[in-house]
């Protein structure tokens, strides 16, 4: 037997009781006009449109598609609402239980339906990001002829976790978080429509804010919070949902990060750029989220000692110490007290004044490097220990620093090519206001012409 979305058993058993299955499962939109949200991708002629059979397009036929968004956006709604409205063969499969073994016969079933009864298969592939490159690959013959049309659906970011060839072959279509008024309209329909609480709660307004924050655009978690709360009031013999009641019953809201996915680094991102910009709050907001997802503060306090040296460099020549002290305290502390640890660092390093001249240097000298603008060392610098050496006149001429009063010697170091290249260009922040006046006059007395 073929696996499909939602088997005939559930069904049916749905419609005879459907208090049995979950209200989220209850009130799962039946047509792509119930759909709240992802309306820009709902649009007259949308591929989600041409999937379910709405419009002609003629020789064209519909596209693969792979939906991109985080979770209880409507992955899962959308395959639905296909199953339910197309008359094409729709099968799935969920790369967390299945391998290429099963991708194969769904394709040889697929070929068949069409070759013996010109039937078309959708085939919904729910994780994909958990296939494998093999496994992927094994999708490819059939997305390429057409044999199954793909909906394939992610909440990571397709470009890390699907391979090229997949992605290019299909439309990748993203879908947005829902905005508090889209839950909102869900929450309300679930109160009142015969699929869900047909009234048999209500829903005050200062519960629903609460609701409302506690989903975080999620419509899985929002409705799955509701049928908590809701059965919570009616055992106590209550018609309405109290904050307390609710508060009682959903302890607090989920991190909406996934230490596995592209949240990972897109809220890593944050941390550091709100670092950068100086915003302590903004940065201990991101350190928190990062913290409560039981993310590794081994990785949090890397990324703090790439920013010392990155954004504050030698505008505070603390900073990157005190970085290195936190990497060692939480690796040897561990949560919960290494909280406390990368808050010292973070606030730290936001309140600390900016420098980026060590990342610009570098960067600027490296590209030199892969210009090919290196040149030999000049003879005076090389080394003159092994016997030989100065035959070939290495080591000739140096003049060693030391032996002046000043402590510096007016004498090329640089190779001829780069020999008034100037890579270093400190700021007047900070500390580092004392290296600008120091670069300045050393390059006066090394005699340097400006670049």
């Amino acid at each position: 037997m073929e696996p499909d979305l939602f088997t005939a058993a559930a069904e049916e058993r749905q419609e005879k009781d459907p208090a049995a299955s979950p209200l989220a499962v209850r009130m799962r939109p039946r047509t792509l006009d119930e759909v709240v949200g992802q309306q820009h991708l709902l649009k007259p002629g949308s591929p989600l449109r041409r999937l379910v059979g709405e419009g002609n397009g003629g020789p064209a036929g519909p596209s693969s598609v792979i939906l991109w968004g985080p979770p209880g956006t409507g992955k899962t709604t959308l395959a639905y609402v296909v199953s339910k409205a197309t008359d094409k063969r729709f099968v799935e499969l969920s790369a967390i239980t299945a391998g290429v073994k099963e991708v194969r016969a769904v394709i040889d079933g697929a070929r068949r339906a069409t070759g013996g009864f010109g039937k078309e298969t959708v085939l919904f592939l729910d994780e994909i990001h958990r296939f494998s490159k093999a496994q992927q690959d094994s999708l490819l013959p059939a997305v390429e002829n057409r044999w199954v049309t793909l909906i394939a659906a992610t909440t990571e970011n397709p470009y890390f976790s699907v391979i090229s060839p997949l992605l290019s072959r299909s439309l990748l279509l993203t879908l947005e978080p829902l905005t508090d008024d889209d839950v909102r309209g869900l929450l309300r329909r679930a109160l009142s429509d015969e699929r869900g609480l047909k009234g048999a709660v209500t829903l005050p307004e200062d519960t629903e804010e609460h609701l409302l924050r506690i989903a975080g655009g999620d419509a899985r978690r929002a409705l799955t919070a509701l049928e908590a709360a809701a059965g919570a009031a009616l055992e106590q013999g209550e018609r309405e949902i109290s904050l307390r009641t609710l508060e009682q019953t959903v302890d607090r809201a989920a991190v909406k990060y996934d230490r596995d996915g592209d949240q990972h680094y897109d809220v890593a991102s944050a941390l550091i750029k709100s670092i950068r910009g100086s915003d302590v709050d903004a940065a201990l907001h991101y350190l928190a989220r990062m913290i409560e997802a039981g993310e590794d503060p081994r990785f949090i306090a890397r990324r703090l000692m790439i920013s010392a040296s990155e954004d504050i460099g030698l505008a505070d020549p603390n900073a990157l110490p005190i970085a290195v002290a936190a990497a060692q305290a939480v690796a040897m502390i561990g949560f919960p007290e290494a909280a406390l640890t990368l808050s010292h660092a973070t606030i730290a390093l936001a309140l600390a004044p900016k420098s980026n001249s060590a990342t610009t240097a570098i960067g600027a000298a490296m590209e030199d490097v892969r210009k090919g603008l290196a040149g030999p060392v000049p003879p005076h610098l090389r080394d003159g220990h092994y016997k030989g050496a100065a035959k070939l006149g290495h080591a000739q001429g140096y003049v060693y620093p030391h032996d002046l009063p000043e402590g510096i010697a007016q004498q090329q170091y640089a190779p001829d090519a780069l020999k008034d290249r100037e890579y270093y260009t400190p700021s007047r922040h900070g500390a580092e206001a004392r290296y600008a006046d120091a670069v300045e006059w050393t390059r006066k007395h090394l005699g340097r012409k400006r670049s």
